[in-house]
């Protein structure tokens, strides 16, 4: 049903070489299901997509088609930024109601957005200064560089994403996330030590 995309690891405490941590931050893993039952009915046809990183929770759902016909692409794309717009006028108060009740359970910024067609917008979503301000999709791989220990800060993980651009970059990043996974699970396993 719902699921929360953790793209960056760090809710389980501690440092990483040289890496930051979100030990105080409270864990959003049942985010998606939390909202499950907070969200109207009826205001997305389908449960809407949750992704968490260690700033921001961002709420994308898929709004109603439209119907009736429209004379070409442009049109109907015009119809679709229209819809999205009024979904967003009318449901305001209650989203930031919502979104208050998340940041508090979260301690985390809430950001929304809707999907219509081939249309997506998302409002006042959160830009987190790095060196340069960047969205969510790009703190998330920064995330994941410093969580693992390639780099020890999010300034130096950008700085080795700029030389590292290219081609295989998607492909490479998820493997490293699954080694992380798979270095996590063999830390629960192992024995643990009294301090």
């Amino acid at each position: 049903m719902f699921g929360v995309r953790h793209m960056a690891r760090g809710w389980h405490g501690g440092r990483g070489r040289g890496g930051w941590q979100q030990a105080d931050l409270p864990s959003a893993d049942d985010a998606a299901a939390w909202l499950a039952g907070r969200l109207p009915d009826g205001w997305f046809t389908e449960p809407p997509t949750v992704s968490v990183d260690r700033e921001e929770i961002i709420i994308v759902g898929e709004l109603a088609p439209l119907e009736g016909e429209f004379e070409d692409d442009a049109a109907r794309a015009a119809a679709e930024s229209g819809r999205i717009s009024r979904w967003r006028e009318e449901t305001r108060d209650e989203r930031i109601d919502i979104a208050r009740q998340a940041e508090h359970r979260y301690g985390r910024k809430v950001a929304w957005g809707a999907k219509l067609g081939s249309s997506e917008e998302l409002f006042t979503t959160l830009s987190a200064p790095v060196m340069t301000r960047l969205r969510q999709p790009e703190r998330l791989i920064l995330d994941t560089l410093v969580d693992s220990g390639v780099a020890r800060s999010r300034s130096e993980a950008l700085a080795w994403a700029v030389r590292l651009v290219g081609e295989h970059a998607d492909t490479w990043l998820a493997e490293l996330r699954d080694a992380m996974s798979k270095v996590d699970d063999l830390r629960a396993k192992g024995p643990e030590f009294e301090v």
